[in-house]
């Protein structure tokens, strides 16, 4: 096994109060150089007070991550042509195979579905395929019983969400051509899921990115949120379509993972998400409020793009295929989590695809001139998947990272030191325009 811890030198620092001020680092950690899967999370699996990371087949053991241990099988293999010869390497190919794969392993999270009180894995598989929760076997060996729950979760932004407010997750994807959920029995979480479909029939298919769920009209209910638009949950769920909002939250392709989320602060819920996932744009749409016809009007505001005088920080990058919304500087304000995915499809496709593989959080500021999204470069040669976890995975009140991805299995562990505010300020990303 492969295992690589850097210090991170890239700085991000913030202020929690008016006397509290931290520059923060990160610590790298490598933990696998194989293509095993596009995400990956993080919980305390074997309960020895230690955070884990999961990604893929495997979980690396906290705190320092040195020892894995396979939950299920890990006998995928391929090979390369070294100095003439062929060599077997594990995984799939990825950046050492210097040609384009997949795995089938695009997402992964973390939760007690049985109730034993151990956390169990969830891995959405290829699109199009099964969803399946890992039991975990209480410390006992083996691989871990697997459940397949949903047989055809499509799209590549599929997330657990409680859809019903009962408090427990229902799976946010689309089947068949429709949007909706997946929602177990939660007296038998072992047995198939039931997919709840709310939309008509469209042209979402397998590899459909760019969709979520939040509630966007303030009525305590969870929306379901597309590139097209979102749909709006009624009082009563009676099997009917829900009621489509038309907005255009992206053209194309779709972008990544979207939320809502206040980000101004005005008591509404914004739109927060990216242009296209192969492409470039992250951007949130501001709520004006609602209309005579009972929808809600947005505003686009532009955080990154395709110009880096588009960005006030001079930031772009390209491949925005997963978000993460999360308090990276626990001052009580999401932020965003993101990254380039490294080479999604392949070394000769899309824009930049060899650009460097930057992870960033940008910082959600509200000040009296309006909104800022600060970016924090937290590396440069790792990226996201389909997926990135914002998670506090050694308990110490900071909000970590975990990416797998075409360059491997990553961990980054925040390191939060106190300054002064001279120090803060000098620290701080500079601006490149008004």
């Amino acid at each position: 096994m492969h295992l690589r811890i850097l210090l991170i030198i890239c700085i991000s620092v913030s202020s929690l109060t008016a006397n509290d001020y931290f520059i923060r680092t990160w610590e790298k950690h490598h933990l696998n150089p194989h293509f095993w899967a596009e995400g990956g999370h993080a919980a305390d699996f074997n309960r020895d007070g230690h955070g884990d990371v999961v990604v893929g087949p495997y979980w690396y053991a906290g705190p320092d991550f040195k020892k894995r241990h396979t939950l299920y099988s890990d006998k995928d293999t391929f090979e390369i042509n070294k100095a003439g010869k062929k060599e077997k390497l594990p995984g799939f190919p990825g950046e050492l195979s210097r040609r384009n794969g997949y795995s089938n392993n695009f997402l992964t999270y973390t939760y007690d579905f049985n109730g034993d009180e151990w956390p169990d894995v969830l891995v959405f598989g290829w699109p199009g395929k099964n969803t399946t929760w890992y039991e975990n076997p209480q410390n006992k060996p083996g691989l871990w019983p697997e459940h397949h729950i949903f047989q055809t979760s499509n799209g590549e932004s599929p997330r657990p969400i409680d859809m019903n407010s009962d408090g427990k997750p229902e799976l946010l994807l689309h089947s068949g051509g429709h949007l909706g959920y997946v929602q177990g029995d939660w007296n038998a979480p072992s047995k198939p899921w039931k997919f709840i479909r709310i939309s008509a029939k469209g042209s979402w298919q397998r590899y459909t990115h760019g969709y979520g769920a939040g509630d966007v009209n303030g009525d305590g209910r969870v929306d379901i949120l597309a590139k097209e638009g979102w749909w709006e949950q009624p009082a009563e769920l009676d099997g009917k379509d829900w009621k489509h909002h038309p907005v255009q939250f992206s053209k194309g392709r779709g972008g990544a993972q979207m939320y809502t989320y206040d980000v101004d602060g005005d008591g509404d819920n914004d739109v927060i998400t990216s242009l296209d996932g192969h492409g470039y744009g992250l951007v949130w749409f501001e709520n004006l409020g609602k209309t005579e016809s009972g929808s809600f009007n947005f505003k686009q505001h532009i955080i990154i793009n395709k110009e880096p005088s588009e960005s006030p920080y001079g930031v772009k990058f390209t491949q925005i295929h997963a978000i993460d919304l999360v308090d990276v500087n626990g001052d009580g304000l999401l932020d965003i989590l993101t990254g380039k995915r490294f080479w999604a499809h392949g070394p000769g496709k899309d824009f930049e695809p060899s650009a460097p593989a930057v992870l960033y959080w940008f910082e959600l500021t509200r000040t009296p001139k309006g909104v800022h999204y600060i970016p924090h470069l937290i590396d440069d040669n790792s990226g996201v998947g389909t997926q990135v976890a914002g998670v506090d995975i050694n308990g110490d009140g900071h909000t970590d990272v975990v990416v797998g991805n075409k360059k491997g299995a990553f961990a980054f562990i925040q390191k939060a030191k106190k300054t002064t505010k001279a120090q803060w300020q000098l620290a701080r990303p500079k601006r490149v325009t008004n």
